[in-house]
């Protein structure tokens, strides 16, 4: 009996959202495939069927809201709409967000991946290359045409978005991370100017959101 209509693409997304919160909750390395088909509930030997191989899925995978209007996976707490003014002050602010430090599993693999995607081969370090340069690309539209060196600021507050993430996870004092959070948000909007505007922000709350955000196409 055939499958209807849609089989192949709704298997495909459940592979890469298995693959996108085993990699993120236990590291690239640390995750086979067999792991990835067994927790979206399917068998070993359909993966080749989509992906070549666990590389080709990481490049899959590496989604957040800033490149794919489809993205679905909300951090409690953060809303976001790109479709107004300010794209880059919401970045910064929903990147740093609590809700992001907090939902590890749907994190922006970024944060979870970049010290095994180093060590991984060409394909997945490409893949992660081309998504921090498209962070990078809407946070230097995002700045105004008068200020000088807009690509470095960029650059420079995508990096610090990404590692100060990533520090903040890693050091076990709450307070710490927070504070560090902190620090890196009010220097990235410094950074981008954004702290001197209030429209578009995105807020957040200690409120669970019913509608996941989405970007708008840039």
């Amino acid at each position: 009996m055939p499958y209807a209509a849609g089989h192949r693409a709704k298997v495909k997304r459940e592979i890469i959202d298995s693959a996108r919160r085993l990699f993120n909750r236990h590291g690239f390395e640390n995750v086979s495939i067999t792991q990835i088909m067994a927790h979206a509930g399917l068998t070993h030997g359909g993966f080749y069927s989509y992906f070549k191989g666990k590389s080709d899925l990481y490049a899959e995978v590496l989604d957040c809201f800033f490149t794919n209007p489809e993205w679905e996976h909300c951090w409690e707490g953060v809303d976001v709409d790109l479709s107004k003014g300010n794209v880059g002050e919401q970045i910064v602010r929903a990147y740093l967000s609590r809700g992001h430090f907090e939902d590890v599993e749907n994190s922006c693999p970024m944060v979870a991946l970049p010290t095994d995607v180093s060590r991984s081969d060409e394909s997945a370090r490409r893949a992660f290359q081309a998504v921090f340069r498209a962070m990078v690309d809407v946070l230097e539209r995002s700045i105004a045409k008068s200020v000088p060196q807009r690509g470095d600021i960029a650059q420079a507050t995508a990096a610090m978005c990404i590692g100060g993430m990533i520090v903040a996870r890693t050091v076990i004092d709450r307070k710490v991370a927070d504070d560090l959070r902190e620090s890196c948000l009010r220097t990235g909007l410094k950074l981008g100017q954004w702290d001197k505007k209030n429209a578009g922000r995105a807020r957040t709350s200690r409120k669970k959101h019913s509608k996941p955000y989405r970007a708008a196409s840039q």
